[in-house]
């Protein structure tokens, strides 16, 4: 814990140098023992300057998810990221949360991952989820609602991994309806929320949200038809991301949106949802089977469904399906 927090401490001092002595005394040990968690860390392939007279400053942090990595940067949480596990490599975060689910694993459990063997999207498709490049990551919740409670819940944590993409990265993707983050037209981050609803009673025993956000990808990095619609911030910005810091701003705006979700206090999210969402207002398709429908987004609901014109003036509310969107993803007829 005590190397944690001296990460926590030298990163909040923004390049000065901290002392030796004021390590010390805000942790409780000794100057020697702050040399030998300052070695550790350097061992764990931190940079830290030691000056006689001046003492420490961070110079760079490893780009790793581990676990000390992440919790140096994350900050208090409730419920959302109290039990962590962090995983070299896994089938699939989801997967993962839903075996230790199954074992009684704890309301707000995160798992994150540095690769995915067997990433998922929505409909059965693969996530391509190359080492170190991306965060991919999923949180256990165990709310005392009903299933229709959360019929919003993916759109409405897209709205809060676009305010962590915002305070690390500087800029705000944008939603396409109902749960893909977009930058420069293109594909940055899908979610995938699993529910197991009891079957006797229908009481929802826990659900399951995946993330999986596209940071250090190359164009190379990309396989097959994702190559033609998939971004990353990398790709976006021009410029190197900090993979723990993003995982660690992720965990805290999902803690933040599951408190607000259990109050009944999701206006905000909903009012943001709608000021991100690039659906609206423009020209779709409804992708029905293999049937096309092209029609109108007018605006979304309170459960996020989609309000649509149909040409012949109708219009209704879709709550499940595929859109795609005129001049995304390829779509320009």
């Amino acid at each position: 814990m005590s190397k944690e927090t001296i990460v926590k401490l030298l990163r909040a001092q923004d390049g000065a140098f901290l002392s030796g002595e004021a390590l010390s005394a805000q942790l409780g040990i000794s100057r020697a023992a702050i040399w030998k968690a300052v070695s550790a860390l350097r061992r764990d392939g931190y940079e830290i300057e030691a000056v006689t007279g001046r003492g420490y400053r961070l110079l760079r942090s490893p780009d790793r998810l581990d676990e000390q990595t992440v919790r140096a940067r994350l900050g208090a949480v409730r419920t959302v990221g109290t039990m962590l596990h962090c995983l070299a490599s896994v089938d699939s975060t989801n997967s993962f949360l839903k075996r230790e689910a199954a074992r009684g694993a704890a309301d707000g459990t995160v798992a994150l991952a540095d690769e995915q063997t067997g990433g998922r999207g929505r409909r059965g498709r693969s996530f391509q989820s190359p080492t170190g490049k991306g965060i991919y990551l999923s949180v256990l919740m165990r709310p005392e609602l009903s299933a229709n409670a959360l019929l919003p819940l993916t759109g409405l944590g897209a709205v809060a991994v676009c305010n962590a993409v915002e305070r690390v990265c500087a800029l705000r993707p944008r939603i396409k309806w109902t749960n893909d983050l977009v930058l420069g037209g293109r594909k940055l981050c899908g979610i995938l929320t699993e529910l197991s609803v009891e079957g006797e009673s229908g009481a929802l025993q826990y659900v399951v949200m995946g993330i999986g956000v596209n940071v250090a990808q190359e164009p190379a990095d990309f396989d097959g038809e994702v190559a033609g619609i998939a971004t990353s911030l990398t790709m976006e910005t021009g410029k190197s991301v900090s993979r723990s810091a993003l995982a660690a701003a992720i965990i805290e705006e999902l803690d933040a949106l599951y408190a607000a979700l259990c109050r009944g206090e999701i206006a905000p999210y909903l009012a943001r949802y709608r000021s991100d969402c690039l659906t609206v207002g423009r020209e779709v398709q409804l992708l029905w089977q293999d049937a096309r429908e092209k029609v109108v987004a007018l605006g979304v609901d309170d459960e996020l469904g989609l309000i649509v014109r149909r040409a012949d003036g109708t219009v209704e509310t879709i709550r499940t399906g595929e859109v795609s969107v005129r001049g995304l993803y390829g779509y320009v007829e």
